[in-house]
């Protein structure tokens, strides 16, 4: 099928992967901040939805907090199953892109069977969703919080799908140039999580009083309103509209469905096996107490947070080495790999210091202090803040380097490495040092810590080598 030539699509992010320039590395990092930036905030924001539940929920007392820990590994154990075909969608429009800037037809086809496969395995994660409190019992949580947990993942449950699709959205956004407006969409619909929030969780204004039921809902709602604004903004925008993402929705293409879970399930598998590991040091601690599954949700949630402007950053660098790599320009790949890479590293050690010098501040934001039935939960997570600031750093090493494989279209051999890093070195040294040593907690936080550190080096390792000087 040919493709007509339409003068108006002037994608910004393109452009110098085909012309050459006299200060390339200046030209890459400007593009990538441009690009990445409102990525960045967008994913910060984003992330913020969870944020604010548990802020939110942390009102309610230590058990609410560990039932919301609990449902929410669950939760994401799902959603991560989900994020691999959402993400496939990113290096196979920025590559059809960087081929023919005016292809439409291409990114059309991604987008749609991206969106398919999310709707597809949504009967199946639901079956799982129901089954949250068995699981964390047979699993030997603390009977209460399992019990609380598991409406808690049903109310969130009709959002994961949105959720999704609004990766997939904004992945297609950013290909084209376009991460303002999605990034004031997500301000948008936080903004309106914690309004529900503060209707349903705490029954304000004559609303019924639904706690962890009332944060599950509030997040469901901010994820469905969030997609339909995007498909909305996609349907006005005079350049994106004209890819035609939504019509004949219900049109199979076999062909490319099969290619987004080719691509999707190991970027799938790798994201499980990341964050896995994470939600296993959550049932390590509820093994060790209470308090410290309680506190390392909080070091968790905070080590999240400072994540997300780096992954929002590694997602525009997957979008440039995609592009670079469609056009057929290896050099110009290298480039958008290096600035990444050091963009996200110096970000990253930024948080590290911030969140080293001042884990008492932070910790406060999560728990009041003059509480009696806080005080345990603030004094291990004082402690576990330092040692969270020490893997920053190689997060922020692995993740863009994995963001940049994946605009490679290399996913296989990360899924290996993630896999080795993770559950033959992180997940052993955290199991051992936390469950059979005298340092307890702290050994769960330096299983984490190992784990990032092998990923960073096997992935950096695998992207110097696919981008070698031939």
């Amino acid at each position: 099928m040919s493709v007509p030539s339409n003068p108006e699509l002037n994608i910004t992010p393109e452009e110098d992967v085909h012309a050459p320039s006299k200060t390339p590395w200046r030209d890459e990092l400007k593009a990538t901040l441009l690009l990445g930036v409102p990525m960045g905030l967008t994913q910060l924001v984003q992330f913020s939805i969870n944020t604010v539940d548990v802020l939110m929920i942390g009102r309610l007392g230590p058990e609410a907090l560990a039932a919301s820990s609990l449902g929410l590994v669950i939760f994401f154990a799902i959603w991560m199953l989900g994020f691999g075909p959402a993400m496939a969608v990113s290096p196979m429009v920025s590559q059809a892109l960087g081929a023919n800037k005016n292809d439409f037809q291409n990114p059309r086809r991604s987008v749609r069977m991206g969106v398919w496969t999310v709707a597809l395995m949504f009967p199946f994660a639901m079956v799982v969703m129901a089954s949250t409190t068995m699981i964390a019992l047979a699993l030997g949580m603390p009977e209460g919080a399992a019990r609380l947990a598991g409406p808690y993942v049903m109310a969130l449950g009709p959002g994961l799908p949105f959720a999704l699709s609004v990766i997939i959205l904004r992945n297609f956004l950013a290909a084209i140039d376009k991460t303002r407006i999605p990034l004031l969409i997500i301000c948008v619909t936080t903004i309106m999580n914690a309004g529900f929030n503060y209707l349903l969780i705490y029954g304000n204004l004559g609303f019924p009083r639904l706690e962890l039921i009332g944060a599950g809902i509030a997040s469901s709602l901010s994820h469905i309103i969030g997609f339909l604004l995007l498909v909305l903004y996609i349907q006005q925008d005079k350049i994106a509209r004209q890819f035609d993402l939504f019509s004949n929705p219900f049109r199979t293409d076999w062909p490319r469905l099969r290619e987004v879970v080719r691509l999707g399930w190991p970027i799938s598998v790798t994201t499980v096996f990341e964050g896995m590991l994470f939600n296993a040091c959550v049932f390590l601690m509820g093994r060790i107490g209470v308090n410290e599954m309680a506190a390392f949700q909080i070091g968790i949630n905070v080590a999240a947070l400072t994540f997300m402007v780096p992954f929002g950053l590694s997602m525009a660098g997957s979008v440039r080495v995609g592009l670079a790599t469609g056009a057929g320009n290896k050099q110009a790949a290298r480039r958008a790999a290096g600035v990444s890479i050091g963009l996200c590293t110096v970000i990253m050690m930024f948080w590290a210091l911030i969140v080293g010098l001042f884990p008492r501040q932070i910790a406060g934001l999560y728990l009041q202090g003059d509480v009696e039935a806080n005080k345990a939960v603030l004094t291990f997570v004082i402690g576990f803040l330092p040692i969270a600031a020490a893997f920053m750093v190689f997060d922020g090493v692995q993740v863009a380097a994995n963001q940049c494989l994946r605009g490679l279209k290399d996913v296989r051999m990360p899924m290996i490495f993630t896999g080795i890093s993770y559950w033959l070195i992180g997940f052993p040294v955290a199991a051992g040092f936390g469950l059979y040593t005298s340092i307890g907690a702290n050994g769960v936080w330096l299983g984490l810590v190992s784990g990032l550190a092998a990923a960073s080096i096997l992935l950096g390792g695998r992207l110097l080598w696919l981008l070698r000087v031939d």
